[in-house]
Order: structure tokens, then C-alpha cells, then sequence
């Protein structure tokens, strides 16, 4: 299976493959998935190419084969192009809490929308949608809009938050040094990390010394909201 964006670029590849002859250029697939890096194009043709779908041709510039295409497409790869990750999309109340003091006089649990997964470990495909709703006691919320995202991997386990948890963000686009945000890499990859600034640059920090921090140039990240509670079930 595809992520969105594998298969935005593979299509793209094998329609300038029919109409002109030849692949496009780095920087062409850059502009047309939006991406601002190239290295987000290397990762992405690195796992089409693993999973068989093209191939790469030794001793030529550019050269790029189309081996096969996909058998069928799935919703998530027929999204329009270029919808990143935005729960704000989601009209109504959902997620969106009253103020504090509203909540606390009525009671009542706030419904939040649980955006799918989210990696606290090696990054995954940007999350995309909506899967279901969770009721969370209206203590846990600060005012704002919320989301939540259920977690795998074990990188923040020394920040107490382990695999099978879902943690409840509060949807922002900025974050304070210290924070552990979800952050979302070359508009491909979502992951949970803490946020650390380093001068010009920006380290997401992993909670499990067995994980390297990985440290991007700003423009390559982007914050999608703050680590504001986290529910488990035993």
C-alpha cells in the first residue's frame, strides 16, 4: 500500500513519462507535491523503488522506469492535491472545547476527534483523517481546539507516554523550547517529539535514549499542536 503522497509522485512520474518522454526533474517533483526539500523526493522514490513500483537506471541522468502501477487506488491516495494534515477541518463543536469555566460549570465531557496515529519512533506517513471520536472529562482541556492521536512506538517512554496511548493535543503552529508537540516533517512525516531550538535549526527529541535527535533547518517542519494530556487503558 501507497501513502498519499508515494503515489501523488508515482502518477506524477508516469504522466510526464508519457507526455514528454522523460522523467522529471528533482526539483519539478518538489514543486508539484509541494514539498519544500528535496531530500522529502529522495525518501519517497527510495520507497517506491522498494516496493517495486520503479526502478532506477544505472549511468543516467534523471532515469526513472515505471514498472507497475498501483491496482487499485485507496481514499487516502485520491485525496486532492495538497491537503496536509489539518484537523481544523472538522466543523461544529467537535474538538472545540468552551471556555474553562463553561466547561467545568456544566460537566460535561468534551467529544474530541481522534486523528489516527501517531509515531513516537521512526516517523509515519503524515496522518490524514478522522477514524472515530473519544468523550474526555473537560478538566483536560485549556481552551482551544483539540485533537487526539493514538501512539506507537516506544521513543517517549521516559516522558511517561508508551505505545497503545492516545495523547490529547491542543492544535497550535507554534510551540516553546521543551514542548513535546507533534510535528509534521517535509509535509510527509508526522511524529511525536520534543521540540528543542537550536539556534536556526529545530531538534525533535526523542524521550528514549536508544533514538537520535534528528535536527531539520526551520523551514522544514512544521507544529501542529501541543502535548496537552494523555489517556491510557489497561
Amino acid at each position: 500500500m501507497l501513502t498519499r503522497k508515494q503515489y501523488e509522485l508515482l502518477m506524477f512520474i508516469q504522466e510526464r513519462l508519457k507526455e514528454a518522454g522523460v522523467p522529471p526533474s528533482f526539483d519539478e517533483m518538489k514543486d508539484a507535491l509541494d514539498l519544500r526539500s528535496k531530500s522529502g523526493i529522495h525518501r519517497l522514490i527510495k520507497a517506491l523503488e522498494e516496493r517495486g513500483f520503479i526502478r532506477r537506471l544505472p549511468n543516467r541522468a534523471r532515469a526513472l522506469e515505471v514498472v507497475r502501477l498501483p491496482e487499485t487506488m485507496t481514499p487516502a491516495m485520491a485525496r486532492p492535491k495538497k491537503q496536509a494534515f489539518s484537523p481544523s477541518v472538522i466543523e461544529g463543536s467537535l474538538g472545540k472545547s468552551r471556555p474553562v469555566e463553561d466547561v467545568h460549570e456544566a460537566g460535561e465531557p468534551v467529544i474530541i476527534p481522534v486523528m489516527g496515529r501517531i509515531a513516537a519512533g521512526v516517523p509515519i506517513s503524515a496522518i490524514q483523517t478522522q477514524s472515530h471520536v473519544i468523550a474526555v472529562p473537560p478538566d483536560m482541556l485549556r481552551g482551544g481546539e483539540h485533537f487526539a492521536l493514538e501512539v506507537r512506538g516506544d521513543s517517549m517512554i521516559e516522558a511517561g507516554i508508551l505505545d497503545g496511548d492516545t495523547v490529547l493535543i491542543r492544535k497550535s503552529d507554534n510551540a516553546d523550547s521543551g514542548d513535546i508537540v507533534v510535528a509534521l516533517v517535509d509535509e510527509e512525516e508526522a511524529t511525536l517529539k520534543r521540540l528543542r531550538r537550536k539556534g536556526a535549526s529545530i531538534a525533535l527529541e526523542a524521550a528514549n535514549p536508544a533514538y537520535e535527535t534528528r535536527i531539520f533547518g526551520p523551514d522544514r517542519v512544521r507544529i501542529q499542536g501541543k502535548l496537552v494530556g494523555l489517556l491510557r487503558t489497561y
